[in-house]
């Protein structure tokens, strides 16, 4: 039986430092070198998932932007990709407008990706996203909300307070035609409400990639609530001892912490054996 093991990073695989331990790499890229199928499901993109997991050599490929697409992780191909088509975009920017609210947008620009801001309206946890990703070669300035949303988009960040957000997350949360993402980030504990393509979920990407690699069982680790869905089509799933309590209440276990090397530490005592 072929076993797909696909980890969340931050706040699972990656630890606080927001990197992936050398302990944990080598872990993993032994049991990848004996034959073990192991990838991650991230709310990252691909430029900054590949920074942070520098020393990781799996030649499988990623789940990134929340299921948004599924890439080869040798060719960089996109191999499945998601977006929000015309009326998905003007009801969201009219809505958020309507609030006063002017988000990050993610977008693919004459096939190139870029995440777009108008810089008058950068709120303080959308500074803290921006501050660490300056000479990104993604970072797009703009001047209004036309340019704000151009290009195919598939992922609408709005990043403030949970009193700015609550409302909009209700809003869009009851829409079939998006799926919404409301979490506190885990490093400037500012809160998010992600909008996504409805067909756009951790669960929709790692059925596909399983079935893409031609495995029988997947098992799945995660911390947050973006990681629910995924907990939802796995055989197996374990939450991190520093994961949401939403998580751990559906999880097959709860494991040591990210900064504990949990899933790697999983991995040696159950599954060094698991072999295609």
């Amino acid at each position: 039986m072929k076993t797909l093991y696909l980890s969340d990073l931050d706040g699972t695989l990656l630890g606080s430092d927001e990197r992936i331990s050398e302990y944990s790499a080598s872990v993993i890229n032994r049991f990848i070198q004996n034959g073990g199928y192991f990838s991650y499901a991230t709310a990252r993109s691909f430029v900054t998932s590949s920074k942070v997991s520098t020393g990781l050599d799996t030649s499988f490929p990623v789940i990134c932007h929340n299921g948004c697409f599924i890439i080869d992780n040798e060719t960089n191909e996109l191999l499945l990709s998601n977006y929000l088509n015309s009326d998905e975009i003007s009801f969201v920017s009219k809505t958020l407008n309507f609030h006063g609210i002017y988000p990050l947008v993610h977008s693919y620009i004459d096939g190139v990706e870029k995440f777009s801001y108008i810089e008058e309206f950068v709120t303080p946890s959308m500074r803290h996203f921006l501050n660490k990703r300056v000479g990104d070669p993604r970072r797009r300035e703009v001047k209004t909300t036309d340019e704000l949303y151009q290009g195919s988009v598939f992922c609408i960040a709005s990043m403030d307070t949970k009193a700015t957000l609550s409302q909009i997350n209700d809003i869009f949360d009851a829409d079939k035609r998006y799926s919404c993402i409301y979490h506190q980030d885990i490093y400037s504990k500012g809160q998010w409400c992600e909008i996504f393509p409805a067909k756009a979920t951790k669960a929709n990407a790692a059925l596909q990639l399983k079935a893409l690699l031609g495995c029988d069982k997947m098992v799945v680790f995660g911390d947050g609530v973006n990681d629910l869905s995924l907990f939802a089509v796995a055989d197996e799933k374990y939450a991190m001892s520093n994961a949401v309590l939403e998580l751990k209440e559906i999880a097959t276990a709860v494991i040591d912490s990210n900064d504990e090397d949990g899933v790697a530490r999983w991995l040696s005592r159950r599954a060094s054996n698991d072999k295609p």
